[in-house]
């Protein structure tokens, strides 16, 4: 994709969801039940998987909003400044008295896979009535993403009032559920699950393109439109309108794969059409920006930028 076609969609996105401070432990190898290892990295960053989407739209172009809730504490605090410094609306995000700010507590090994720990906090904390009083916002934007680390009832309400104004709306249904609210999924133009989330969505087993074919068909039965699977080092398969196929991941050897599907995510979204007619080239976009997000470690600190994107192009 051209630079001057992607400043000439230049899009607007509400993000609402998590926010999280992460503490990184980097390992050789991830320990066994009952064993006692040393650690050779401990670090603190930027992170949840909603605050990472919104700092990888806002990085690459997108004119970028946030509805969610931090505590009044000083994990908070540091989220805000960090997420003011990218420059993202933080108006409707609330300090709530009484709750902890979340926080992930991250593992990652030589081979660059990580396990993930999350106290939800105040992510989960924040209510549909604190979503209305924003409604505004959402319907000043072109796409609202959600995932499902924050209070589903608060996405729900969003998505509805996203639906009323003609906002597209996008769902990373991570971390995986057993059971997805269907009044959630009917809501949804585009779901964006990697083959876990998939199987545990439709019960198909996600093994090959036809394997592929055949969930997105049911996703398609519930009324979403767009249909992106993300496959890791292969790329991400996508189903829409009677199109569909695989779009591959560019090679590169991963040091921390923590943040590559939220920087693929809030970089596809910040140059996607509303009409989708873009969507194979948004989704190589996002695989591009994935593949510099990987080859660094923590979360917000890996997440490319717009000049990084312009030099790969170059």
């Amino acid at each position: 994709m051209k630079t001057k076609e992607r400043v000439l969609y230049m899009n607007t996105i509400t993000i609402i969801g998590s926010i999280n401070l992460d503490r990184t432990i980097r390992l050789t190898h991830m320990p066994q039940v009952g064993e006692t290892m040393h650690t050779k990295e401990i670090f603190s960053a930027g992170g949840g998987k909603g605050a990472n989407q919104a700092v990888a739209a806002k990085r690459l172009g997108a004119k970028t909003y946030f509805i969610g809730a931090v505590g009044e504490d000083e994990a908070g605090k540091l989220m805000r400044e960090l997420l003011a410094e990218e420059t993202i609306d933080l108006s409707a995000v609330a300090n709530l008295k009484g709750e902890a700010t979340g926080q992930a507590y991250i593992m990652v090994d030589d081979l660059g896979q990580n396990s993930i720990m999350i106290h939800a906090g105040a992510n989960n904390a924040f209510t549909p009535e604190h979503v209305k009083a924003n409604q505004k916002i959402i319907e000043a934007s072109d796409f609202i993403i959600a995932q499902f680390e924050s209070d589903l009832a608060s996405t729900i309400t969003a998505f509805e009032i996203a639906k009323q104004s003609g906002v597209k709306t996008i769902l990373n249904p991570a971390p995986a559920m057993n059971k997805v609210p269907e009044a959630l999924l009917r809501l949804t133009d585009i779901i964006i699950p990697n083959e876990t989330e998939t199987e545990i969505l439709t019960g198909i087993k996600i093994t090959d393109e036809l394997s592929m074919q055949k969930a997105a068909s049911k996703l398609h039965d519930l009324g979403i439109e767009g249909v992106i699977i993300t496959v890791g080092s292969k790329g991400a398969y996508y189903d829409f309108n009677s199109q569909s196929g695989i779009v591959p991941a560019y090679k590169v050897e991963a040091k921390d794969t923590t943040a590559a599907g939220d920087t693929f995510i809030g970089a596809l979204s910040s140059v996607l059409k509303k009409d989708l007619s873009n969507l194979k080239e948004a989704i190589a976009y996002g695989n591009q920006a994935s593949s510099l997000t990987v080859q660094r470690f923590g979360a917000q600190p890996s997440i490319p930028y717009l000049h990084e994107m312009k030099t790969m192009e170059d």
